[in-house]
């Protein structure tokens, strides 16, 4: 799978520049970088350090520290699974471990083809339907291991 290097758009590169002399700044652009490529590609960081004069070690703190931002672009089909409480109590944990081996990839990756992406979440507001996995605001609810297969195949017949 080849890699293609992202360039900052003209509209991000204005809007870091507008932040660039607020204080609190990094947060708000770096959440603007996500917003624009879906994930905060190591180029743009780079940009980003140059523009902002930080230290691109300092951005990867912030980017590593804050479970929001994302190092990978998410697959077609972001699998989030629950592990508020209600739903690591009725099972979420192993909901997730099913996705991961039936996937073939670890939390907060992609699959090869770009597929699919899992990730954990803290609370999904369906407590009711616990354990809960949400596949790009799809609600799947009242799930065990074996409703794993089941999702999975629904989302690949889309393509």
């Amino acid at each position: 799978m080849s890699k293609e290097l992202e360039t900052m758009t003209p509209e991000l590169r204005a809007f870091v520049e507008e932040w660039k002399a607020k204080p609190g700044n990094l947060i708000m652009v770096l959440h603007r970088v996500q917003q624009t490529y879906g994930y905060i590609p190591r180029e743009i960081a780079i940009e980003t350090s140059k523009i902002l004069e930080v230290p691109l070690a300092k951005i990867y703190g912030v980017v590593t520290f804050y479970n929001f931002f994302r190092l990978q672009k998410a697959g077609k089909y972001n699998v989030q699974v629950c592990l508020g409480t209600a739903c690591y109590l009725r099972g979420g944990d192993d909901i997730i471990k099913e996705f991961e081996r039936r996937l073939g990839v670890g939390l907060n990756a992609t699959t090869e083809d770009g597929m699919f992406s899992v990730e954990a979440v803290r609370c999904l507001g369906c407590c009711g339907l616990a354990p809960v996995a949400v596949v790009n605001g799809e609600v799947h609810g009242k799930l065990e291991t074996k409703d794993v297969e089941r999702i999975i195949n629904i989302y690949r017949e889309r393509g």
